[in-house]
């Protein structure tokens, strides 16, 4: 029997998922952790948990290397809340070509006077815009939701670019062929009209948009940013509006840097906020956590390597997290051999400073041979799956 606790409100429709073996508690002592955007940073964590399953790509709340250290698995969900970040986005280019606000806020104000319909005649010139049609859009970074707004786009009658030197086979799969490949970024901020940002933040890219940056771009370039607000140099981009150089900044990251400033639409971080998405991010959070804790197999970690060794068939199955040095291996299946327990199948994967090992055994495992693992050095975690 397992436990679940969850940190914040968890679409019901994913933790239908957990059948009759699990249990929900209030307490924090659980085997696995629901999380959204809650601070996890401070908290002490329990010996018996196993797993934390943000549901949500970003993990910036969740002490990730802490968590490896104590050998619990961090998962996210990506490309779950992929299509309304994507819908999002395509809202977010026509509010910047089409000043839609600035008319509806007008319209509010005025309607008070009889003669609105009148004065509308008048007024709408203020709004006037431009169509999205026929302009060119860059996407920087062809993830889950970069291919989405990019294959949007086509159908929208807009000259697409994509840039991403580590883009996945099965991105690249997903990808419209009427898709520019932009050989680097510099061609997507000297070509494109509208460009979007789809990176997570990382040293390299952390304030990428940056005045050296907006200087190739065209004239009453539009940018928008519904990844990190990090990616932006906020300061270089406010200038650049005043001067005319941008026409619009479009962020889903409110903060006083730019909200209410002129030529900026801020979004109170709108992006993943759909039922649909949030039942999608649960469901994919349950289904990660059942499979680890039921057979071991790792999907969608970000602090652990991938594995899976379907479900587990044999008589035993024992999990290692241990620390990426050589000679782990042959310590732990010494011990094995030691206890004349036969390893039918094995699997172990590394990322970074941490590994994981997945082991089907022909045989009962003891609490001694258990133990005499968690002796090795190196090792962090030993779970009997099975």
């Amino acid at each position: 029997m397992f436990q679940y606790h969850c940190l914040n409100a968890i679409s019901e429709i994913g933790l239908e998922l957990f059948d009759e073996n699990y249990t929900k508690t209030e307490e924090q002592q659980a085997d696995a952790i629901l999380v959204r955007s809650a601070a996890m940073h401070d908290m002490e964590f329990d010996k018996k948990l196993l797993a934390i399953a943000r549901a949500g790509a970003g993990v910036n709340n969740i002490p990730l290397d802490r968590c490896a250290e104590e050998g619990i698995v961090v998962f996210n969900t990506p490309g779950a809340n992929a299509n309304a970040v994507k819908e999002l986005v395509i809202a977010g280019m026509l509010l910047a070509a089409r000043d839609v606000v600035g008319g509806i806020t007008w319209v509010k104000e005025a309607a008070g006077e009889a003669e609105i319909a009148k004065l509308t005649e008048k007024q709408k010139k203020a709004y006037s815009g431009t169509e999205i049609a026929g302009k060119k859009l860059g996407v920087i970074g062809l993830g889950a939701i970069g291919v989405k707004v990019a294959n949007a786009a086509t159908h929208l009658g807009m000259e697409v670019y994509g840039y991403d030197p580590y883009i996945s086979v099965s991105a690249a799969w997903e990808l419209s062929r009427s898709i520019h490949h932009a050989n680097t970024v510099d061609e997507i901020y000297q070509e494109c009209d509208y460009i979007t940002i789809h990176v997570p933040a990382l040293d390299s890219t952390i304030g990428m948009i940056n005045a050296e940056a907006i200087a190739q771009m065209k004239e009453g370039v539009v940018i928008l940013n519904f990844a990190r607000d990090v990616l932006v140099n906020e300061a270089d981009l406010l200038k650049a509006l005043a001067e005319g150089r941008a026409r619009k900044y479009v962020t889903d990251f409110p903060n006083p840097g730019v909200a209410g400033k002129d030529n900026v639409i801020v979004l109170p971080h709108l992006g993943a906020s759909t039922e649909e998405s949030e039942d999608n991010c649960a469901r994919m959070a349950v289904e990660e956590i059942r499979d680890y804790l039921e057979n071991g197999n790792i999907r969608n970690s970000v602090n652990y390597p991938s594995c899976d060794m379907g479900i587990c068939k044999a008589p035993g199955r024992v999990a290692i997290m241990h620390r990426n040095i050589k000679g782990m291996i042959g310590k732990y299946t010494k011990v094995f051999g030691d206890a004349g327990i036969n390893i039918s199948d094995m699997t172990n994967k590394s990322r970074g400073n941490y590994a994981y090992a997945l082991l089907d055994v022909d045989s009962e495992v003891t609490e001694e041979v258990v133990k005499e693992l968690g002796q090795i050095d190196g090792v962090l975690k030993i779970r009997v799956v099975k």
